[in-house]
């Protein structure tokens, strides 16, 4: 990727009343995108490396994509627009006919599962990095409540 994008990690998720808060960032920033409650479960699956009785929608996906020859090259969060981002995943097919790249729209939470289930790095385009507001004190108090919440758990 070239400097328009920046590389990002997913920092926590969190649930919420409506689906998950799931925080993207990197050492200098931390923004927030919401997901739907069984997305958000399946990227703290995968965070967390559970095996799953069986496939879900992801796994299933990961499976065709395995079967066909393709292989997820990495994610671009590239828009934002309303609240609402957006994100492609980029796609790479070689067989006895050469080499294929191919761009899919597809939503962000969609893009992290694929992306944290084949290893691949997520990327978010540098002007939605720069316009996302930080939420970097939002995630540091959600983590150390959390960090709180085990260690009373543990008691």
């Amino acid at each position: 990727m070239s400097s328009e994008a920046v590389v990002i990690t997913i920092k926590g998720v969190m649930p919420t009343t409506n689906g998950c808060a799931v925080f993207l960032g990197d050492e200098h920033k931390a923004f927030l995108i919401y997901v739907d409650p069984a997305v958000g479960s399946a990227i703290q699956m995968c965070r967390a490396g559970v095996k799953k009785d069986r496939p879900l929608t992801h796994d299933l996906i990961g499976s065709i994509m395995l079967g066909l020859g393709v292989q997820l090259q990495h994610v671009v969060i590239n828009d934002a627009r309303n609240d609402t981002f957006y994100a492609r995943i980029i796609l790479q097919m070689s067989n006895e006919l050469g080499r294929k790249i191919v761009e899919i729209d597809a939503r962000p939470s969609d893009s992290m599962v694929l992306a944290l289930q084949h290893g691949c790095p997520i990327y978010v385009s540098r002007r939605v990095y720069d316009t996302v507001e930080d939420r970097t004190e939002i995630l540091e108090r959600v983590l150390r409540q959390q960090s709180e919440q085990e260690d009373e758990d543990a008691d």
